[in-house]
């Protein structure tokens, strides 16, 4: 059987029409940009803001529709919510709402959440990892932070936030797609006892993702809140570099409980650390500390220790700022080989030096977070 085509897709979603819309989806300009990996659809929908809730069964009928066009395997269809400048936040459909503060598993009765913050049921605390630039280890940090935070106690999944590089699959070793379950709900993947999301599960690995903000926005809140994630303390987000869109978006809409920036030593690393940095200060996300990576050099003939990248910019620009510095984590052929493996090195050398120095990275992390309460997440306003 040939493979779908874009052109079906609107051919047959020129069929679907809204309760009182003058006009279908196509001829109305509704549809987002149509990409298609492996014969699976993904699209949006644009409406007003004001009636994201009451148009939820178009799209419905749009995703139905496309579901049973001949040779398609599966549809995934989202709202995106348009607003004018000045208008108020965004409400797409309602999400349920997560604890205010989070708690030490101790705690089974967390404060609730105010109202407007539309979070995961069942995750007390999300946080990022966010670099200002690529090419400083931050996938591979989140990744062993994840790792030592669940060696530590705790119930702990990772998201992979990164929709056109997405880097969970390979790091955590892990193939194939996710099941489905009734509502569209997905159940996430899995190994090392460590539950994962990521875009990278969804379409092959040498698939081009080319959405624009819309959709890369969309598909992001799907993978968090449409995810039967269960009971977690804590769900890292594994962020793209910089300061786009998916940042924007997890401020705007997720209420973040802090974000743990990545840097390595040198100034040019440091001065994109400082844009990441003034980015969450703009949302009010709270930072949670500062990570200096591929801090120094150890020789594994001698154990003789280079500098290569400089030293202390990191935690120099910490204690500039007046944040914590987390800690250091070396530059070492046994992180960077066991990280292309897919056997992280918190769980594959759970004994050695860099795998404690991981620990001890996410013990710190953790005591920021208890005493930590969550703000809400606030309205930002594209011009």
């Amino acid at each position: 059987m040939p493979d779908v085509t874009k052109e079906q897709v609107l051919e047959t979603l020129a069929n679907v029409r809204g309760p009182d819309l003058e006009g279908d989806l196509v001829s109305l300009g509704m549809i987002s940009d149509v990409f298609i990996s492996d014969n699976k659809v993904y699209f949006s929908i644009t409406v007003p803001a004001e009636r994201a809730n009451e148009l939820e069964p178009m799209r419905v009928a749009a995703e139905r529709t496309v579901k049973a066009m001949p040779g398609v395997k599966g549809a995934l269809v989202t709202l995106t919510a348009d607003r004018k400048a000045g208008a108020g936040p965004q409400t797409p459909r309602p999400q349920p709402q997560r604890p205010a503060q989070p708690q030490p598993k101790a705690h089974p009765h967390p404060e609730p959440a105010r109202p407007g913050k539309a979070g995961v049921p069942g995750v007390e605390a999300i946080i990022a990892v966010a670099s200002g630039k690529g090419g400083v280890g931050k996938s591979t940090t989140a990744v062993n932070l994840a790792l030592a935070l669940q060696a530590n106690g705790l119930r702990v999944g990772i998201l992979d936030a990164d929709i056109y590089g997405p880097s969970i699959p390979r790091l955590l070793k892990i193939s194939g797609r996710p099941q489905q379950i009734e509502n569209r709900i997905i159940v996430p993947m899995e190994n090392y006892g460590l539950k994962a999301m990521s875009m990278g599960f969804l379409v092959d690995e040498e698939t081009a993702m080319i959405w624009r903000g819309p959709m890369v926005q969309s598909a992001l809140l799907q993978m968090l809140r449409e995810v039967a994630w269960g009971d977690l303390d804590v769900l890292v987000v594994d962020m793209p570099p910089g300061t786009g869109d998916v940042q924007l978006t997890m401020a705007q809409q997720v209420p973040l409980a802090g974000a743990v920036i990545v840097s390595t030593p040198q100034d040019l690393a440091l001065i994109d650390a400082r844009k990441a940095i003034s980015m969450f200060g703009k949302v009010e996300v709270p930072l949670l500390g500062i990570i200096e990576n591929m801090s120094y050099f150890l020789a594994p003939d001698t154990g003789t220790r280079y500098d290569i990248f400089g030293h202390g910019g990191a935690r120099n620009e910490a204690e500039r700022i007046g944040v914590p510095f987390l800690g250091e984590v070396p530059l070492t052929i046994d992180i960077r080989e066991r990280s292309d493996a897919g056997t992280p090195v918190v769980v594959a050398d759970s004994d050695s030096a860099a795998a404690r120095i991981y620990r001890d990275i996410a013990t710190h992390v953790w005591a920021e977070l208890k005493g930590q309460t969550v703000r809400p997440a606030p309205a930002i306003v594209f011009e």
